[in-house]
Order: C-alpha cells, then sequence, then structure tokens
C-alpha cells in the first residue's frame, strides 16, 4: 500500500534551491523546484519531520484537489463536491486563506470567502450544522490557490508561518525573520567548521540559527503548535517517533559562536531569546563596537549579518557602510564575510570588491546579500601561494 502524498513547501525568493536541497537531505521524493516553493512526495511521518526539520520553509502544504476555474460559481461547485465531511469533525471549525495570480480573480479575500461557503454549505447539507470559523486555531486549515484558471485547494499543515520557532520573545527595532536568517547562513555555506560572528548581533536570531545549523538541532522543536496536530488522522506516537530520530542526529560543535552589538538593550535580548533556545553553551554575546574591535580567534572566521538600512534607523548610509569596509579590511583578515542589505547606493561606499552579489528579499524589500572575502596579506598573495 503506498501512503505517499503530494506536498508543496513555501519559501522566499531565492530560497529554492537550498530548500530542495535541504528536502533531499531528509529524504523527500519526486523534489521540483518552483517560484517560491519546491513540491515533494512523502508520507504522513515525512509531513511531520518536514515541518520539524527544514530551516527554509514557511509552510508546508497537503494539495488534495487542482482544477480549472472560470468564474466563482465554477470555485464554488468544484469545493463543494469534496468530501469535507471526512476531514472536519462534529463540531470542528475552520479557516481558509487564498492567495491569487489570475486576470479572471482579482480579490484573494472573496476567493477565501466563496470557498468558506461551498465548505460550510456542504457540512450543513451532509450534518445539518455549519462549522463555525476560527482564525487563530481552526481544526482545519485551508489553503486556495489560483494560477490564472488552475486552482488548487490544499489543507496546511503547518498553521503559523514556520518561521515562527518558538525562542524569540523580545525583538529590536529591524528584527531578522528567523527563515530568512537560515536561508542567508545556508547561502552563504555556513556549515559549522569554523568560528563564527555576528557583528551587529541585535535579538540574536541569527546566531542561534547558525549555532542550531552548525549542532543539526531541528529548528522547529520549540514550536507550541502545528496545524496537523489537529486532524483527525494526528499520530502523537508516529510525532515523537519522528522527533526522536530527529533529535540522535544533533551533533557537537567545537569552535566558537559570538556576537557583538554596542545598544546594551539588544543584548539583554539576545540573552534571553539564547536562553530560550537553550543554546547558551555554544553562543556568547558582548557589548561591543564592532568598528572598535578586531579579530580576536585563530584560524578562519565566518560572519554574517544584518546591518541597518536607514529604512527605520536614522544614521548617515555612505560613511555607516564605508566603516565597515575599513573595519573588515584593517581587522579582519582571513574572514569570510556576509552580510544582507537592501541599501545598494550605501553599498557602493564598502571599499571592496564583493565576491558575490545574491537578490533575496527581506519582507518586501529587494536586497542583497553580499560576500567579502578578506585573505591574509594580498588577494594576489593567496593565489600565488
Amino acid at each position: 500500500m503506498n501512503d505517499n502524498f503530494n506536498m508543496l513547501a513555501k519559501t522566499m525568493f531565492g530560497f529554492e534551491d537550498i530548500l530542495a536541497k535541504e528536502l533531499l537531505q531528509l529524504g523527500a521524493m519526486d523534489i521540483n523546484k518552483g517560484v517560491r516553493s519546491v513540491s515533494f512526495v512523502g508520507d504522513k511521518g515525512f509531513m511531520y519531520k518536514a515541518n520539524l526539520a527544514l530551516r527554509t520553509a514557511i509552510k508546508i502544504l497537503k494539495p488534495i484537489k487542482t482544477f480549472r476555474v472560470f468564474n466563482e460559481d465554477d470555485l464554488y461547485k468544484q469545493v463543494y463536491k469534496l468530501d469535507w465531511a471526512a476531514l472536519i469533525p462534529d463540531n470542528g471549525t475552520l479557516a481558509v486563506d487564498a492567495t491569487v495570480n489570475s486576470n479572471q480573480f482579482k480579490h484573494s479575500k472573496f476567493i477565501a470567502l466563496k470557498t468558506k461557503d461551498a465548505i460550510v454549505d456542504k457540512i450543513r447539507d451532509v450534518r445539518g450544522n455549519r462549522p463555525n470559523i476560527d482564525l487563530r486555531y481552526p481544526s482545519l486549515k485551508i489553503n486556495v490557490h489560483i494560477d490564472k484558471q488552475v486552482c488548487t485547494i490544499s489543507l496546511d499543515t503547518s498553521g503559523e508561518s514556520l518561521h515562527q520557532r518558538g525562542y524569540k520573545t523580545a525583538t529590536n527595532i529591524a528584527p531578522i525573520n528567523e527563515v530568512l536568517a537560515a536561508g542567508l547562513l545556508l547561502l552563504s555555506g555556513w556549515d559549522g567548521k569554523s568560528n563564527f560572528l555576528d557583528p551587529m548581533c541585535g535579538s540574536g536570531t541569527i546566531l542561534i540559527e547558525a549555532a542550531m545549523i552548525a549542532c543539526n538541532i531541528p529548528p522547529n522543536l520549540m514550536r507550541k503548535e502545528f496545524a496537523f496536530e489537529r486532524w483527525q488522522d494526528w499520530d502523537v506516537d508516529l510525532f515523537e517517533t519522528i522527533e526522536e530520530s530527529l533529535l540522535k542526529k544533533v551533533r557537537d560543535f567545537h569552535y566558537k559562536l559570538v556576537g557583538y552589538d554596542k545598544s546594551p538593550s539588544a543584548i539583554a535580548k539576545a540573552k534571553g531569546n539564547i536562553a530560550n533556545a537553550n543554546l547558551e553553551e555554544f553562543i556568547t554575546v558582548e557589548h561591543e563596537d564592532f568598528f572598535k574591535s578586531e579579530k580576536n580567534t585563530q584560524g578562519p572566521l565566518h560572519m554574517l549579518f544584518n546591518p541597518p538600512y536607514g529604512e527605520r534607523l536614522s544614521i548617515e548610509m555612505e560613511s555607516f557602510y564605508a566603516a565597515i569596509g575599513d573595519t573588515l579590511k584593517k581587522s579582519y583578515t582571513n574572514t569570510d564575510a556576509w552580510f544582507i542589505t537592501s541599501n545598494l547606493d550605501a553599498l557602493k561606499h564598502v571599499g571592496l570588491r564583493p565576491s558575490r552579489k545574491i537578490k533575496v528579499f527581506n519582507a518586501k524589500l529587494e536586497s542583497r546579500l553580499v560576500n567579502y572575502k578578506i585573505y591574509e596579506g594580498s588577494k594576489k598573495a593567496k593565489y600565488q601561494d
């Protein structure tokens, strides 16, 4: 008996390749990259595993029906045909969200409303009562996706976005999303095999994600709940078996993970979040101004940070970014330095030639993940060795 089914992992722009690699390493089948998504095949246990272990997924959807639609009545009729009573228990609740990319269908909220009407009408006709709507903790969360005239109805297996890991209780003015932090780390090639520094660590998100990657700790162990826990076929024993198998793959980390910030309140928040994540033994945070610091570890250093872009913090950006370049050049030899910014004008003032520029998005801000390799001696000498 084949218990496998299709699933879709949603992600951020530019993370499709690394999400596909994560899925391959976890053991997914039939992996296919889309735009901001990767489809794959697995069974119920793999659905649990994907939610627990994927670092760059925002949601895991389980498509249950795909059909063509030409108007709202088509949508209603096709949704009504499905056996919703088998999916939503007596006295159960539901929530519907929709995304639309179509000239025919303009309003995602209306599509969600039409879908909801079809579902509750079907259950009323079968059972004699209509299920209630619960936007926060529904028994079943349904996703509608319309691309041109192709509509896919999916069950949302995750619930709240998977970036909500559960460890972050305090944030600063411009916090970085946990999935974005993990994706940037993986794009930068971080593998836990050197010392690591986040010189502008804020509330500690990049440090925490770096530690979890280094130690191979599943990122979503601390989440309070996944949507599939309210499904009728929820198998707590299987879930705990998957959880235990992932925990057996946790590994030691033998280098230093350090964060700097010149704000005492940021340091306090970072320490609190690191404690919540139970990672104090791996991460040290220090009240330090990066521009007055210098590299204090032997061997290669991996650096990743999220400096201000000028969007929410009032700073003279050109001189700030020039100071980043000067500090890297003078004080951080043998460092693989990466940072993300949406301020492409200020980036020109770093004064170093980037080895790589990768287009990514921080929320709706088009940004670049840039890499500067700071060699010991000149770059020319490096290639003459």
